[in-house]
């Protein structure tokens, strides 16, 4: 599950004369429903990316399947950004920002991908989705951030969510399935933090653009030691899997932003457990248990009160 990139637009002052093209408008200045509807399809689509890595993953080596997805996620989205922008789509002021993104975007990538290998994608999906709590704990604790109350019990909601869905003597207790999600879970909130810092200060296709291709450039080098490329055409299928759910899943939620506002957006963001639940039963023959379920609520409901509560606060 992918948590909400960096969305606002550069200022056109800052783009050269001879690269200056019309940036997106701001966030939530179209429909909220065309942003609601957004949301649900980037949510499918990132459902679709979790289903092929987990297949991939597990007949793959994981550098060798991370390269195949960020090779296909570099096309579509240079080939967007281009469409879209031209030369402009490439024009950066933050680079160190792109590299250090780059760099946690392929740590939490890696981690997600050795979590699908001891959780199912429900329980995977619901535990990525503690992200949006986990930055309300590192905002407090080391951004100074003030907190209130409530959101510390939507906090504790959200951990007591995910212990039980990984608890102990239960059917996805391991040793793997505690620490990998663990990483990823960490690997993305520092990934979410940091791309919220520069909201605003970079085109949101760019970001996606270096962050593609900083990842390719980055799982490129230890090729010779894993190349192994798909033997079976269900193995290219899910590779392609995970290139088109994550482009278009990044640029579905990309518009969704510009339609509405976050606090409108985030609920939604949850509709991915659901999806998560239909695919993992399609393909897997896997049905959460009842403890599962219970935690995945409050997962998620701990996530929705938490956006109800900035749109309280914003007012």
């Amino acid at each position: 599950m992918t948590t909400p990139p960096a969305l606002a637009a550069d200022s056109a002052a800052s783009v050269p004369e001879t690269t200056r093209t019309p940036l997106p408008r701001r966030p939530g200045q179209g429909s909220a429903l065309t942003g609601i509807v957004l949301t649900v399809i980037a949510c499918a689509c990132f459902c679709l990316l979790d289903t092929g890595s987990k297949y991939a993953g597990a007949l793959l080596p994981l550098l060798m399947a991370l390269w195949l997805r960020y090779v296909l996620q570099s096309v579509f989205t240079v080939g967007w950004g281009v469409y879209q922008y031209g030369s402009a789509a490439f024009y950066t002021t933050h680079p160190r920002f792109q590299v250090v993104r780059a760099a946690l975007f392929c740590s939490s990538n890696a981690c997600a991908m050795m979590s699908l290998r001891y959780l199912p994608l429900a329980e995977f999906t619901a535990v990525v989705a503690m992200t949006p709590l986990a930055m309300t704990l590192v905002a407090a604790l080391w951004l100074n951030q003030p907190v209130s109350p409530l959101r510390w019990v939507l906090v504790a909601m959200g951990f007591l969510g995910t212990l039980v869905i990984i608890r102990p003597g239960g059917a996805n207790f391991s040793g793997g399935a505690l620490v990998w999600p663990a990483l990823q879970l960490a690997a993305n909130t520092a990934y979410q933090i940091v791309s919220s810092q520069m909201a605003g200060r970079e085109r949101p296709v760019t970001t996606q653009i270096y962050t593609s291709l900083l990842a390719l450039v980055l799982t490129s080098a230890s090729l010779p030691w894993f190349w192994q490329l798909p033997t079976s055409a269900a193995l290219w299928l899910a590779a392609l899997a995970m290139g088109v759910g994550s482009t278009i899943g990044h640029l579905m939620l990309l518009k969704a932003y510009e339609n509405a506002k976050p606090a409108t957006i985030s609920p939604f963001l949850y509709s991915q457990i659901p999806f998560a639940v239909f695919a993992g039963w399609m393909l897997y023959g896997h049905i959460p248990d009842h403890w599962a379920v219970l935690g995945m609520v409050a997962i998620a409901l701990g996530g929705a009160l938490s956006a109800w509560l900035s749109v309280r606060e914003s007012r």
